[in-house]
C-alpha cells in the first residue's frame, strides 16, 4: 500500500510541480481539469446511491467557478457560482416535473458538489494568483502530501487509538500525530530552501503553514469517506488504479487550499 502511494506521487509530483511553475492559464485549466474528473466521480458516487444529481452541472459549473477565479477574480467566481447554483435549481424544478423523485435531494447534492468542489477548488487558483503564490503554492502542496505519507506511515507502525471507527477505522491518532510531524519537519526545511528565491519564505511561515494544513486538511479525507461509506463504495475511481479515483487523492488537498490561502492573505500580504 505504502508502495502504491509512493509510486503515486512520484508520478504525480513532477507534473504538478512545472504546471505549477508554468502558473496562468496553463495551471488554472490544469486545475480544471482534475476537479472535474473529480466532479465526475462525486456524481458517481451519489448516482449508485439512487441520487440524480446533474452530471453537467456538477462537472461544467465545478470547472467554470475555477476558470472564472482566474479570469475575472474573487467577485466574479462568486457571480459564476450563482449562475450556476440558479441553473441547478431550475434543471432539477424541471426533472421533478418530468417525473423525477428526488429532485430536492438531486439540487442539494448538485449544488454541494459544485460549491465543495468548484468553489474550494478555486482557492488553488487563488493562492497561485497571490504576490509570491508559486512559492505559496509550492508550500501548501508538501504540507499536506507529507501529511498523508506520514500519517500512513507512522498509523502503520504505531497505530492502536483508532479516530473513527464508522467512518475511516484504518485511521489513528498515532498516525495523526506522525502526519502532523512529517509534515512540519519536511515542509520548514523546504520553506528555507524557497527562501533563496523568495524573502516571502522563512522556516517559521513553513512550519506553521504545515501545522495547520496537517491538523487540520484530515477532515477533508474523512469528508470523502463519509460519502462511500454511506453508498458502500470503495473507491473514488480508478484512475490510479489500486489507489483509487482522483477525488480519493484530493480530497484533503481541498482543504488546504483554503487554510493556505487564508493563513497567507491575513498573515502575510495584509
Amino acid at each position: 500500500m505504502l508502495r502504491n502511494r509512493i509510486i503515486v506521487i512520484i508520478l504525480m509530483v513532477p507534473a504538478v510541480v512545472a504546471l505549477t511553475a508554468f502558473g496562468d492559464w496553463v495551471f488554472t485549466l490544469f486545475m480544471a481539469a482534475i476537479l472535474g474528473i473529480a466532479a465526475w466521480e462525486f456524481w458517481r458516487i451519489f448516482k449508485q446511491g439512487d441520487y440524480s444529481p446533474s452530471r453537467f452541472l456538477l462537472i461544467a459549473g465545478t470547472c467554470a467557478v475555477v476558470i472564472s477565479r482566474h479570469a475575472f477574480g474573487e467577485q466574479g467566481s462568486i457571480f459564476t457560482l450563482s449562475l450556476v447554483v440558479m441553473a441547478a435549481m431550475a434543471f432539477h424544478i424541471y426533472a421533478y416535473e418530468r417525473g423525477a423523485t428526488r429532485s430536492a435531494s438531486d439540487f442539494a447534492i448538485t449544488t454541494a458538489g459544485i460549491i465543495y468542489l468548484g468553489w474550494f477548488g478555486s482557492f488553488f487558483i487563488a493562492l497561485r494568483d497571490l504576490p509570491e503564490g508559486l512559492w505559496w503554492t509550492m508550500l501548501v502542496l508538501p504540507a499536506v502530501m507529507f501529511t498523508d505519507i506520514g500519517g500512513f506511515i507512522f498509523g502503520s507502525w504505531l497505530g492502536k487509538h483508532k479516530m473513527s471507527l464508522r467512518i475511516s477505522p484504518k485511521k489513528s491518532w498515532e498516525g495523526y500525530a506522525g502526519g502532523i510531524f512529517m509534515s512540519v519537519v519536511i515542509t520548514a526545511p523546504v520553506a528555507i530552501l524557497w527562501g533563496l528565491r523568495s524573502p516571502a519564505m522563512s522556516f517559521e511561515r513553513g512550519a506553521l503553514i504545515a501545522a495547520a494544513v496537517a491538523m487540520l486538511s484530515p477532515l477533508g479525507d474523512f469528508g470523502e469517506s463519509l460519502f462511500k461509506r454511506q453508498f458502500g463504495v470503495k473507491d473514488s475511481g480508478k484512475i490510479f488504479a489500486s489507489h483509487g479515483g482522483m477525488l480519493d487523492r484530493i480530497d484533503s488537498w481541498l482543504w488546504a487550499a483554503i487554510i493556505g490561502y487564508y493563513m497567507v492573505f491575513f498573515l502575510w500580504t495584509q
